[in-house]
């Protein structure tokens, strides 16, 4: 399915669905982790496919723009992506000491951001919600350091 609406939105854009973004799209569904475009070309690569560093980098930002895939920033400040076609929202909890991701699912939370958009008259398309803190093993190990931000 996720092939089907990859092809549709590149037909749109005047853009060809070739063999290398056909293998990224594919890599990347094979994917069911976060992860960077060095590493899923370095992983293409070890597999003996025929795809370039930068077939890889122009098109994640396409497979992002038609949906299929969301960015999330990592503790060390470069795009990190996964795919959410077929996959329910969800936020982020990440750890800026180990990188850790932890997948955040609140219905209140949901129908808070709803609330606010229509007290605003705002039409909401997405959202992305990152809370960067420490894990609890970083925690733990006395790596998260004891600094609260002020009004929390």
């Amino acid at each position: 399915m996720e092939d089907k609406i990859f092809r549709e939105f590149l037909e749109k854009k005047g853009l060809k669905f070739t063999k290398e973004r056909a293998a990224v799209l594919k890599e990347v569904f094979s994917n069911h982790n976060h992860f960077d475009p060095d590493d899923l070309y370095v992983k293409m690569k070890g597999q003996g496919m025929k795809v370039s560093k930068a077939s890889v980098y122009r098109t994640l930002p396409l497979l992002l723009e038609c949906g299929l895939v969301e960015q999330v920033e990592r503790f060390d400040k470069h795009a990190h992506y996964e795919h959410t076609f077929g996959h329910g929202h969800h936020d982020h909890l990440i750890c800026i000491k180990c990188g850790k991701v932890i997948p955040l699912f609140s219905e209140k939370l949901e129908k808070l951001q709803e609330s606010l958009c229509k007290q605003e008259k705002f039409r909401c398309l997405t959202h992305i919600l990152e809370i960067k803190g420490y894990c609890s093993k970083c925690e733990e190990k006395g790596q998260g350091g004891k600094q609260k931000r002020p009004g929390v």
